[in-house]
């Protein structure tokens, strides 16, 4: 929990998803207060757990409306923080919502769909003087903290092989929610890949090519050359990719040897909010790598299969 953090006020943009949780806990184990939330569905009796207090709306002209009071009121009622983890293709707009409100925002993964769409932003930060920031959190995880610091001191000229396979199945509902829809979610490799390459590129230096292979609504893999890797990745959704037994499988091998942080994600947003409101965390230009090489992936193009990517099996469905 953090310690000696200034005490801000929050409003929350969807609480019915998967990430809202770990937002909200975030909000709580650093003290914060939650002014305010927004959601379109009202099934999210899992605000009761943390901010049963915070005003909740359905309708987003109530809650714009309810947060212009708050900053009418003054400073210790005023909004300064607006979390956003509403569908990937609403994050942009929400994200110029909270910087006209004259609050930061905090926004989940994908900061935004297109790299264009960064232009307007980068000119709202300057507009208004808030900041936008953006949940990487696998970048504070110890163990890819620790393999940061063991590339950056080798300084090899030999690019190393990376091996990126992540197969975490989803049922049905999927493909009939937004998650489902390329234009409103960015397809697979942003709803279940994205950190994973913001990570590698984090660690093993910009994209110089990006070879798609293979590309369904629920599978995909490539060929990602990085400055100082070359990474084969395949992910998946479907539970038929899964060794019997098995819930999900997650690996990176890196020369062949296995890149252990299986443990230490339960903490990584409540630090990710730690280090935003210490006047640190991870900002527009920190994001881009990743966006772009998921851009990339969306609007390819895959040529066929070129060697074995799946642990499990010998071809693709």
């Amino acid at each position: 929990m953090a310690e000696n953090i200034k005490t801000n006020n929050f409003a929350l943009i969807g609480a019915g998803g998967f990430v809202a949780p770990r937002h909200l806990r975030a909000i709580r184990d650093n003290n914060q207060n939650l002014q305010a939330i927004l959601d379109p569905n009202d099934s999210v009796g899992i605000i009761d757990s943390y901010f049963p207090e915070a005003s909740f709306f359905t309708e987003f002209e109530r809650f714009d409306r309810h947060c212009e009071k708050l900053r009418r009121d003054g400073e210790e009622k005023r909004i300064h923080y607006v979390s956003i983890c509403s569908p990937n293709y609403l994050h942009d707009a929400h994200i110029r919502f909270a910087l006209r409100a004259d609050a930061n925002a905090i926004c989940e993964k994908p900061l935004v769909l297109n790299p264009w769409n960064v232009d307007a932003l980068r000119s709202l930060e300057e507009e208004t003087g808030k900041n936008v920031y953006t949940i990487l959190q696998l970048r504070l995880h110890p163990s890819i903290i620790e393999l940061k610091k063991k590339i950056d001191a080798a300084k090899s000229k030999k690019k190393y092989d990376i091996v990126l396979t992540y197969i975490t199945p989803r049922g049905k509902w999927y493909h009939y929610s937004w998650k489902g829809d390329m234009m409103k979610s960015g397809g697979i490799a942003t709803n279940i890949g994205i950190h994973f390459f913001d990570m590698l590129t984090w660690i093993f230096g910009k994209a110089q090519s990006n070879v798609l292979h293979y590309y369904k609504n629920d599978k995909a893999a490539g060929l990602l050359e990085l400055e100082n890797a070359n990474v084969k990745w395949f992910l998946s959704i479907d539970k038929n990719d899964l060794k019997a037994g098995d819930k999900t499988f997650r690996s990176i091998t890196m020369n062949g040897e296995e890149i252990e942080f299986s443990e230490g994600f339960t903490d990584l947003h409540t630090n990710s909010y730690t280090e935003i409101l210490n006047g640190n965390g991870f900002k527009i230009d920190e994001a881009m790598p990743s966006i772009e090489a998921v851009y990339e992936i969306r609007t390819s193009t895959p040529i066929g299969i070129k060697g074995e990517y799946h642990p499990f099996l010998n071809k693709f469905k």
